[in-house]
């Protein structure tokens, strides 16, 4: 299916937000999620669907003072 991811059009074969994450790479990764500007919580990554066209951002948090 076609997502846009951080704003870049990407092809994915994941259907929910965890595979998602998994395919580009973000497995382990701590990061923040959201899906068409809607935050999403780990526990609720699993049950998350994707859909065509749909628009997931993936943050990872930054220190600094």
């Amino acid at each position: 299916m076609k997502i846009t991811v951080n704003g870049e059009p990407r092809e994915i074969a994941a259907s929910t937000l965890e595979e998602a994450l998994v395919e580009l790479g973000y497995g382990a990764a701590t990061v923040a999620t959201a899906v068409n500007e809607s935050f999403v919580p780990i526990a609720a990554r699993a049950g998350c669907r994707l859909s065509d066209g749909d628009r997931l951002e993936i943050l990872a948090p930054r220190q600094g003072g």
